[in-house]
């Protein structure tokens, strides 16, 4: 078995972010999203791995590399514009070949990995398999329609009018049919192969597309505030380790999590949270769910509920929270204007003026 990642998406939803990075490689937790998916699909036992890369491919690949650092092998595959989930699995046919294989959308995010569904799927070998999960706003997802058996019956992409809660999560199974699918298949109004045009050809063609509802944590990061909750969900996992520095007028409360380098001075770090390596933190407030990247400083301000790009800083600030800040950025204190007040008083007038 194969897996086949897309990580060729543009990411618009994070600009400016995405302007000058990948998507999948804002961190979280300071580990890139995408890493998180590959290294769900090494606990499956797959070792050949396609990634699907477009503009930002120079950043991914340099990030990834050959996989062997989460014991892969990755072959990259270039996608000239993102046309669709079912266009990448036709770009990726040599790649696939005859194998059955996942397809893990590169910027979702999965508690628990996918080993469950994978190991399934190797057992019963239906056509094809999908993942749901229950959303409060279908209508933003791809929505699949269940018979009173649990069989898939219908499936729609970011539908008007949802016919069930039933989101499609970012994990897709697949037999070698699926291809002769993504082949039949025209663009959608979008312009855009969809897959789920493939998988209900495949439906409608009486191939067996199976289903399983999870009930764990999902998300797609391709929003601000949703990259900031899963944040915060990996954060609260994260067990209390000190390789910096922290002086004795600096309290630390809760999980928090100083990688080497990093120097803490008269401040106070409330957990969960994660300083990365190299970070100065000076006179400063670190609240809860917070995550800075390495070579960052905090000084004189305070911040919660945030993700810090690498080399950032944030100094005179009071207060920043629920952000995401890019790399090198630099966050300071506008300067005041000048106060001036004009006035005409008459003799023995009394003013008083608040300053």
């Amino acid at each position: 078995m194969k897996a086949l990642i897309l990580s060729g998406g543009a990411g618009t939803r994070l600009r400016p972010i995405t302007h000058t990075s990948a998507k999948q490689l804002v961190p979280v937790a300071n580990k890139p999203v995408l890493f998180y998916g590959l290294e769900a699909i090494a606990e499956t036992g797959i070792i050949e791995v396609g990634i699907v890369v477009g503009d930002t491919a120079k950043e991914i690949m340099e990030a990834v590399g050959d996989g062997s650092r989460f014991g892969i092998k990755v072959t990259y595959i270039p996608q000239e514009s993102p046309l669709g989930l079912a266009h990448a699995v036709l770009i990726a046919r040599d790649f696939l070949g005859d194998e059955d294989f996942v397809m893990y959308l590169g910027d979702n995010f999965i508690v628990g990995g996918i080993t469950g569904p994978v190991d399934r799927f190797r057992a019963e070998r239906p056509d094809a398999g999908i993942l749901l999960t229950k959303v409060s706003d279908p209508g933003s997802f791809g929505v699949a329609e269940l018979d009173i058996d649990g069989r898939v019956v219908g499936l729609e992409e970011k539908p008007e009018f949802p016919r069930s809660e039933l989101a499609l999560v970012g994990v897709y199974l697949f037999t070698p049919v699926v291809h002769e699918a993504v082949r039949a298949i025209e663009p959608s109004g979008r312009g855009e192969l969809e897959i789920t045009d493939a998988l209900q050809w495949l439906i409608d063609r009486g191939r067996d597309v199976r289903s399983t509802v999870i009930s764990g944590y999902w998300k797609d990061t391709g929003k601000v505030s949703d990259l900031l909750e899963v944040n915060r969900t990996v954060l609260e996992t994260v067990e209390p380790l000190v390789e910096g520095v922290v002086d004795d007028t600096s309290v630390i409360i809760g999980r928090v999590r100083i990688e080497a380098g990093a120097r803490v001075s008269g401040s106070r770090i409330v957990g969960p949270a994660i300083i990365g390596a190299n970070t100065v933190i000076r006179d400063a407030y670190i609240g809860p769910f917070t995550a800075l990247s390495e070579g960052c400083r905090i000084e004189d301000s305070e911040i919660e509920y945030s993700i810090v790009l690498r080399g950032s800083s944030v100094t005179g600030v009071r207060r920043v929270e629920a952000s995401l800040i890019g790399r090198d950025v630099e966050v300071t204190p506008a300067p005041r204007n000048p106060a001036a007040h004009r006035l005409v008083l008459g003799d023995h007038s009394r003013v008083q003026i608040s300053s």
